[in-house]
């Protein structure tokens, strides 16, 4: 199940242009206990993601996030909102790393440990064709332990980089790049005290508790 939470992201980071749902096709799924542990980490993904984003943190946070940012991209293609979007995300990563809130070697670990066959047949159902371009990048994505980069600042910054790469070829000068970590250090004292609040509201909402 753990697989299943990050496999949409997993997916459309191996493949932009892959768009799976296998939470509309459940029934291909429905004969192997491996497959649906994985639809129902699938459809978790799904609920946090509503959940997250039509909340009043969201909104609160990305605004006062957008606020903080603008001097810093007040030049250039990137949108205010969107890097909001995403730094908030990283945010929160962050936070619950540095705090201890989660164990990312074990994280990592669950995730090697459910590499297996049945994953690679479930999406084959779900409709993936190249298995072998999948499982390369989760591969790397599980030895590179990426998440625990996510405790300094300036790597915050330039995972936010990297991903706008991908919609611009040179987003950010330098400068902006300095002023972005700077920025999102102080952002990140703001939010140290009150970060879980959002995902106690998550855990007690009565839509959450199916999972």
């Amino acid at each position: 199940m753990v697989m299943g939470v990050v496999l949409p992201d997993l997916v459309k980071n191996a493949h932009k242009d892959w768009n799976l749902n296998p939470h509309r096709q459940d029934t291909l799924f429905s004969s192997n206990p491996n497959h649906q542990s994985l639809l129902k980490g699938w459809r978790k993904h799904i609920e946090v993601d509503r959940l997250f984003h039509s909340s009043d943190f969201f909104r609160e946070q990305t605004a006062i996030l957008k606020q903080m940012i603008l001097p810093a991209v007040s030049s250039g293609p990137v949108k205010p909102f969107f890097l909001a979007h995403i730094a908030l995300e990283l945010v929160l990563d962050h936070l619950l790393i540095t705090k201890g809130k989660i164990n990312v070697n074990k994280f990592y670990d669950q995730l090697s440990k459910a590499n297996t066959e049945d994953l690679q047949s479930f999406l084959l159902l779900a409709g993936i064709a190249d298995i072998q371009l999948f499982e390369k990048f989760l591969t790397g994505y599980i030895s590179s332990k990426y998440l625990l980069s996510y405790q300094k600042t300036e790597n915050i910054t330039y995972a936010l980089n990297r991903i706008c790469m991908r919609l611009w070829p040179d987003p950010f000068s330098e400068a902006q790049l300095i002023a972005l970590t700077s920025t999102i250090r102080a952002y990140i004292k703001t939010l140290d005290e009150d970060f879980l609040l959002i995902f106690n509201q998550m855990e007690a909402s009565a839509s959450m508790k199916a999972f």
